[in-house]
C-alpha cells in the first residue's frame, strides 16, 4: 500500500503545484498574464514555473487584459488549454467584453462546436487596505453569467485539487483565489493560509459543497475567508450550547444547492455568509434556493451578512466595518436563536 505524504502548504505555493502538474501532464497547457513569469505572479500563484517550463509556456504579458485574456480564447478555442491571470478581480471592467461576450458564450453560439477550456484565475479580497478598487471579491457578478463555472476554493488543498479539475475542465472557468489565503509574507499570517496537501496529483470536484463542520442546530453558509470566521464563532456558540453545521460552498457555478438544502432540513436554522455585496449576491441565492426548496422546514426567518452596498473603504477601521468577522456572525447566530 503507497502512502501519499503530507505537507504544509500555503495557498499559493499548492495552487503553483497544481498548475505545475497538470503542465507536466498536458503540453497543451500555459500560463500568461501580468507578472506571471519571472515574479512568479504578485500573489505568488506561479512561483517557480518559469524557471521550469520556460517563456514559452508562462508568458509575461503587457498590462492589456482585453488583449490577452482575448489571446487566451483564441488558444483554447484551437485546442490549448491556457490559465490565464486577471490580476486583480476589480479589473474585470477593461476586459469585460473578452470574458463575458466571447469566452462566457463561444462555445453557446458555437452550438457546442467550439470548445474553450480555459481558465480566467483571478484575486479576491479585502482586509489589507487595498481600497475600493482593489479589494472586492464580485463573486455574484460572475456567477450571475451564464456560461462560466466559478470556483472559490477556502484551503490549501482545495486551491490545489480545484486548481487541477479547472484546468481539466473543458468549459471556461473563473478561478477566484483569496490574496489573505495564499500566505503570502507580506501580508497579514493566517493560520487559515497554510495545510496538508499531498504529493502529487488529484482533483476535488467544482460544483460540490463541503460540510466543514457537522451540527444540528443551526446551518452557516460560507465562501473562502467567510468560512474561517464561520468556524472561529461556531466554536465559541459551542461553549453555548449551540452546535452549527459550518458549509463550505466551494464553487459558485455550479452551486451545490443540494447539500444545503438537506443541512437546512436537518438544523431547521440558515445563516448565510459572504465578502462580497449584500444586495442580489450569493447570500440572497442561497436563501432563494432554501425558500424555495425547504421553506416549511425552517423555524425562524434566514439571516444574511454580507458587505453593505457600499464600496470598499481604504481606512482600516472602516474597512473592518464593513466586512464580515467571527464576532458578527456569533451574534447573529445568538438572536436567531432567541426567535
Amino acid at each position: 500500500m503507497t502512502t501519499v505524504k503530507q505537507r504544509m502548504l500555503t495557498g499559493n505555493k499548492a495552487m503553483a503545484e497544481a498548475i505545475a502538474i497538470e503542465m507536466e501532464r498536458n503540453p497543451n497547457v500555459f500560463v500568461l498574464g501580468e507578472d506571471v513569469g519571472k515574479y512568479g505572479g504578485i500573489f505568488g500563484s506561479t512561483q517557480g514555473l518559469i524557471d521550469r517550463f520556460g517563456e514559452q509556456r508562462v508568458m509575461d504579458t503587457p498590462i492589456s487584459e482585453t488583449a490577452f485574456i482575448g489571446a487566451a480564447i483564441g488558444a483554447a478555442a484551437e485546442g490549448m488549454r491556457p490559465i490565464v491571470e486577471l490580476m486583480f478581480v476589480d479589473f474585470f471592467g477593461v476586459c469585460m467584453d473578452q470574458i463575458y461576450n466571447h469566452m462566457a458564450k463561444i462555445p453557446y453560439m458555437s452550438g457546442g462546436n467550439v470548445k474553450l477550456p480555459m481558465v480566467l484565475m483571478t484575486a479576491v479580497g479585502g482586509g489589507y487596505s487595498d481600497a475600493a478598487q482593489h479589494s472586492q471579491t464580485l463573486y455574484a457578478t460572475f456567477a450571475h453569467l451564464p456560461g462560466m463555472k466559478v470556483a472559490a476554493p477556502s484551503t490549501p488543498y482545495d486551491l490545489k485539487g480545484m486548481m487541477a479539475s479547472a484546468i481539466r475542465d473543458d468549459n471556461p472557468v473563473v478561478f477566484m483565489f483569496h490574496k489573505a489565503l495564499q500566505g503570502l509574507g507580506w501580508m497579514d499570517q493566517l493560520d487559515a493560509a497554510v495545510g496538508e496537501v499531498p504529493e502529487g496529483e488529484y482533483t476535488v470536484p467544482l460544483g460540490k459543497a463541503k460540510v466543514v463542520r457537522e451540527g444540528k442546530d443551526v446551518t452557516i453558509v460560507g465562501l473562502q475567508m467567510t468560512v474561517h470566521y464561520v468556524l472561529e464563532a461556531a466554536a465559541k456558540l459551542k461553549e453555548d450550547g449551540i452546535d452549527a453545521e459550518v458549509i463550505d460552498l466551494r464553487s459558485l457555478v455550479p452551486l451545490d444547492r443540494e447539500t444545503i438544502i438537506e443541512s437546512v432540513k436537518k438544523t431547521h436554522r440558515l445563516v448565510v455568509v459572504d465578502e462580497d455585496y449584500l444586495s442580489y449576491g450569493m447570500t440572497a441565492e442561497v436563501s432563494a434556493s432554501v425558500a424555495e426548496k425547504a421553506l416549511y422546514d425552517l423555524e425562524a426567518p434566514i439571516r444574511r451578512i454580507a458587505v453593505p452596498d457600499v464600496p470598499i473603504p481604504y481606512n482600516k477601521k472602516l474597512e473592518q466595518f464593513v466586512l464580515p468577522n467571527a464576532g458578527r456572525i456569533y451574534d447573529e447566530v445568538i438572536q436567531l436563536m432567541n426567535e
